[in-house]
């Protein structure tokens, strides 16, 4: 991933439903959901999510499908795999390793 679209990404989550509903779609996995289950596990309008899935798009976090009548929205994590690529890319001066391991010993509860 290059920078600009790491910068883009960055400002899209910058916005707290907007991360609210990256992370919903997350969840959802490739199946994706339809903006009005977004709209009611994020508790914002509908309106309000089709302003924000834009800005997911355009950051290329989002992907939408029409499925029948309806368009679900997903991840596209390819692009999310990217933007964690960019972050850790030069993670302890090109060791990995010792990045993997603090990540991991967070998420057992050992760091704090």
């Amino acid at each position: 991933m290059e920078e600009r679209q790491a910068l883009a990404a960055f400002a899209a989550l910058s916005q707290e439903t907007r991360l609210r509903i990256l992370r919903l779609l997350v969840v959802a996995g490739p199946e994706g959901l339809a903006a009005g289950m977004i709209a009611d596990q994020a508790g914002v309008s509908a309106s309000n999510v089709s302003f924000h899935i834009k800005e997911l798009e355009r950051a290329g976090l989002v992907a939408s499908r029409r499925e029948s009548r309806s368009i679900l929205y997903s991840i596209d994590f390819e692009a999310l795999n990217g933007l964690v690529r960019f972050l850790m890319e030069d993670c302890c001066a090109g060791q990995i390793g010792l990045c993997v391991d603090a990540g991991q010993a967070a998420e057992c509860g050992a760091v704090r």
